[in-house]
């Protein structure tokens, strides 16, 4: 169960400690948004020197208020921080918001301040926004404890940037959205974005949860709590195209990036991931109607061929599909609209809308109720008709009034059915496409942003709740992780090896020789990358073709020891890679892939937060791009998919249940027609 925020978003009374009269000094600010609500609940400023702030008498202290105050904003200077928790806490406060800097974000010294705040707070059945963070607004309740005035929506935004917040409140306004929430999260010390996610998961005035954040501490709760969540969860962040700061000693480490583990752990949470504010607002523009499509299918309508064409470019970079019109709705369409227009997909009414806009509202209709349309997407000059009795376009007024009729008619039939609707038009704000955003009709100037619109609203492959499965209790952690021993603790937990021995002269060879039917395989144990080395040999045909090579890599290599194992048939295999990488923010992530000794160059690779099903597994491998070779090519036959997802399953709930490994690999993982075969494996302990 979440923690109890309560007190934060509907406390019974507000004090300002650090209230002032000097616009420049952000207890002036807070102060002059705080007292926008009187009636709602009684708002005390405090100054230590008294007089007034904001024309009311302030109090010099919060003690000399005279009664217990339920939320205290703290915009004091650092120094005397820790006397204005002391108090707040004295006078019965359940909730501070710390505007005050200077903790965490200024090495160890503050960051062990910090710490010991947090400790006091929760000690005293308290919660904490901050420190170090610019306030918090909750719309729903008269809450208005930050620097600016938010409008009224149903977004629940809550950022690690101020200005992206005052950026957001101007995107929003053309797309009629505005905050339910707002929540600067400062430094995490004791309310975490993992905390306010789930809290704003269960308010009623939330519909939709925006989330800016850098660094996300626990990433694994976060993506968790976002799969839980029951709402559209949007993140934007920064920083994902950074590799690992660690050193990475696999291939898995190598082809890691954080980029991967944030895109990943997005797609399994089903949180869409965006890159900019514009893409933010796009998305939550779209997702604001409730709708989803079923599929992928768009059906595209225009009344230009251009348009169309661009339009059908930008809906399939996006990863959907523009089919062609099955012969039922291609028929219907062909009743409604004239002998010039296409109706096979997009949908080019070929100048009739100039003549008739009704003819618009005709096509959509159609698409909207045809079985084999997921979405639709009306683009182009829609909009300009009636922008035309304002100079703006190149209608008149009839074609205004017929255009505006249309546009009614198109918000009436999309109130009544599911498929959603979006809209790219030259004239945005015109009067006719207002009609249409007023209907909860998604309305975008730009075409790419309508595809960005449509992805949105494309229900995932798989459900969400499923996307990320629980880490296994864990495991008696390993002590030793040579080649040897991973592989001894990887066949353990049911992933097949090839017949092994481990040898570390010719008598010892010789021996493991007749105890393993050839061809056979050698390696050089103890070797970083073993095959970069020249320490792998493999088809060695007989006993002295193995003895003549032992004895020219061991000259070469010296190495402690060496394996010779049974040497697997690849002719007809698929060799895969199979690693995960202990993340410090989201824990164990997956990569699958196209393996052998070009992974790195090949770079094939999905990810998943580990561990992973075998259900999931498929999807994985099913989205490489080289995912035909699993179906055979060149009569080559198909490869046993099932046996590599089980044996994914198995390998990343081992890593998960081991999280003193902070990288496992398996390269290559061979799958042939009847199973797989792990051919090799590598460990690195955190």
């Amino acid at each position: 169960m979440g923690r109890d925020l309560s007190a934060l978003f509907d406390p019974m009374s507000v004090a300002i400690l650090g209230a002032s009269d000097d616009p420049a000094k952000y207890g002036h600010a807070i102060a002059a948004q705080a007292v926008r609500a009187p009636h709602r609940r009684p708002v005390h400023l405090v100054n230590r020197r008294g007089g007034t702030v904001l024309g009311r008498t302030a109090a010099t202290s919060l003690t000399a208020i005279g009664e217990p105050v339920d939320l205290v904003v703290i915009s004091v200077p650092a120094a005397g921080f820790e006397a204005a928790v002391d108090e707040a806490l004295a006078c019965g406060a359940r909730s501070i918001v710390a505007i005050t800097a200077g903790f965490a974000e200024t090495g160890p010294a503050g960051r062990e301040r910090q710490r010991a705040i947090a400790e006091q707070v929760r000690a005293a059945g308290a919660v904490m926004v901050g420190p170090n963070c610019l306030g918090i607004a909750d719309n729903t309740t008269d809450l208005h404890l930050a620097s600016d005035h938010f409008t009224s929506g149903g977004v629940a935004l809550l950022s690690q940037s101020g200005n992206l917040a005052l950026e957001l409140q101007l995107r929003f306004g053309a797309h009629d959205l505005g905050f339910s929430r707002f929540v600067s999260l400062g430094n995490q010390a004791d309310v975490t974005l993992v905390d306010l996610l789930a809290d704003c998961a269960l308010h009623e005035g939330t519909r939709a949860i925006a989330v800016y954040a850098e660094d996300f501490a626990d990433g694994r709760a976060f993506a968790e709590a976002a799969a839980a969540a029951g709402k559209p969860v949007v993140l934007l962040t920064g920083g994902r195209g950074d590799a690992s700061a660690r050193s990475a000693q696999s291939h898995t480490g190598a082809l890691t990036t954080s980029a991967d583990v944030v895109t990943a752990a997005c797609r399994d949470a089903g949180i869409e991931l965006v890159a900019t504010p514009r893409e933010l607002t796009v998305v939550l523009a779209a997702l604001d109607s409730g709708r989803r499509s079923r599929s992928h299918r768009v059906a595209i309508v225009t009344d230009g061929g251009g348009h169309g064409v661009i339009a059908a470019d930008a809906v399939e970079a996006s990863g959907l599909t523009v089919p062609e019109l099955g012969p039922a709705t291609q028929e219907g369409l062909r009743a409604a609209l004239w002998e010039q227009s296409s109706v096979v997909n997009p949908v080019d009414l070929a100048g009739m809308g100039e003549q008739n806009p009704a003819s618009y509202a005709a096509a959509v209709t159609a698409l909207l109720d045809a079985e084999e349309t997921d979405a639709v997407l009306m683009t182009g000059y829609f909009g300009g008709y009636a922008a035309g009795e304002n100079g703006l376009g190149a209608g008149g007024t009839a074609l205004a009034a017929g255009e505006t009729a249309a546009a009614r008619a198109i918000a009436d039939h999309q109130s009544t059915v599911a498929t959603p609707l979006v809209v790219q038009s030259m004239y945005p704000r015109s009067s006719s496409c207002r009609t249409l955003a007023s209907a909860g009709i998604a309305v975008f100037g730009a075409t790419e942003d309508a595809a960005r619109a449509l992805a949105a609203l494309t229900a995932p492959s798989h459900p969400a709740s499923s996307g990320i499965l629980p880490l296994p209790p864990a495991a008696e952690p390993l002590r030793e992780t040579g080649y040897l021993a991973t592989r001894r603790a990887l066949e353990a937990a049911g992933i097949p090896f090839p017949a092994v021995r481990e040898v570390r002269d010719e008598e010892q060879l010789l021996a493991a020789a007749d105890g393993i039917s050839g061809p056979y395989v050698l390696k050089a144990l103890h070797l970083l990358h073993k095959s970069d080395a020249g320490g792998v040999a493999l088809n060695l045909s007989d006993r002295d073709a193995l003895l003549a090579t032992f004895r020219v890599m061991h000259t070469r290599l010296g190495a402690p020891a060496y394996s010779v194992e049974a040497m697997a048939d690849l002719s007809d295999g698929i060799e895969l890679i199979v690693g995960v990488n202990h993340d410090p923010r989201f824990g164990p992530v997956a990569m699958v892939g196209l393996g052998g000794v070009l992974a790195e160059a090949l770079r094939d690779v999905a990810f998943a937060l580990a561990p992973v099903s075998a259900e999931r597994a498929r999807t994985l491998l099913r989205s490489l791009r080289t995912a035909t070779l699993l179906d055979g090519v060149r009569g080559r036959p198909a490869v046993d998919v099932s046996a590599a997802a089980e044996a994914i399953e198995r390998i990343t709930a081992f890593a998960a249940a081991h999280p003193e490994i902070a990288e496992l690999e398996i390269n290559p993982l061979l799958v042939r027609p009847d199973g797989v075969l792990a051919l090799d494996s590598r460990a690195v302990l955190a």
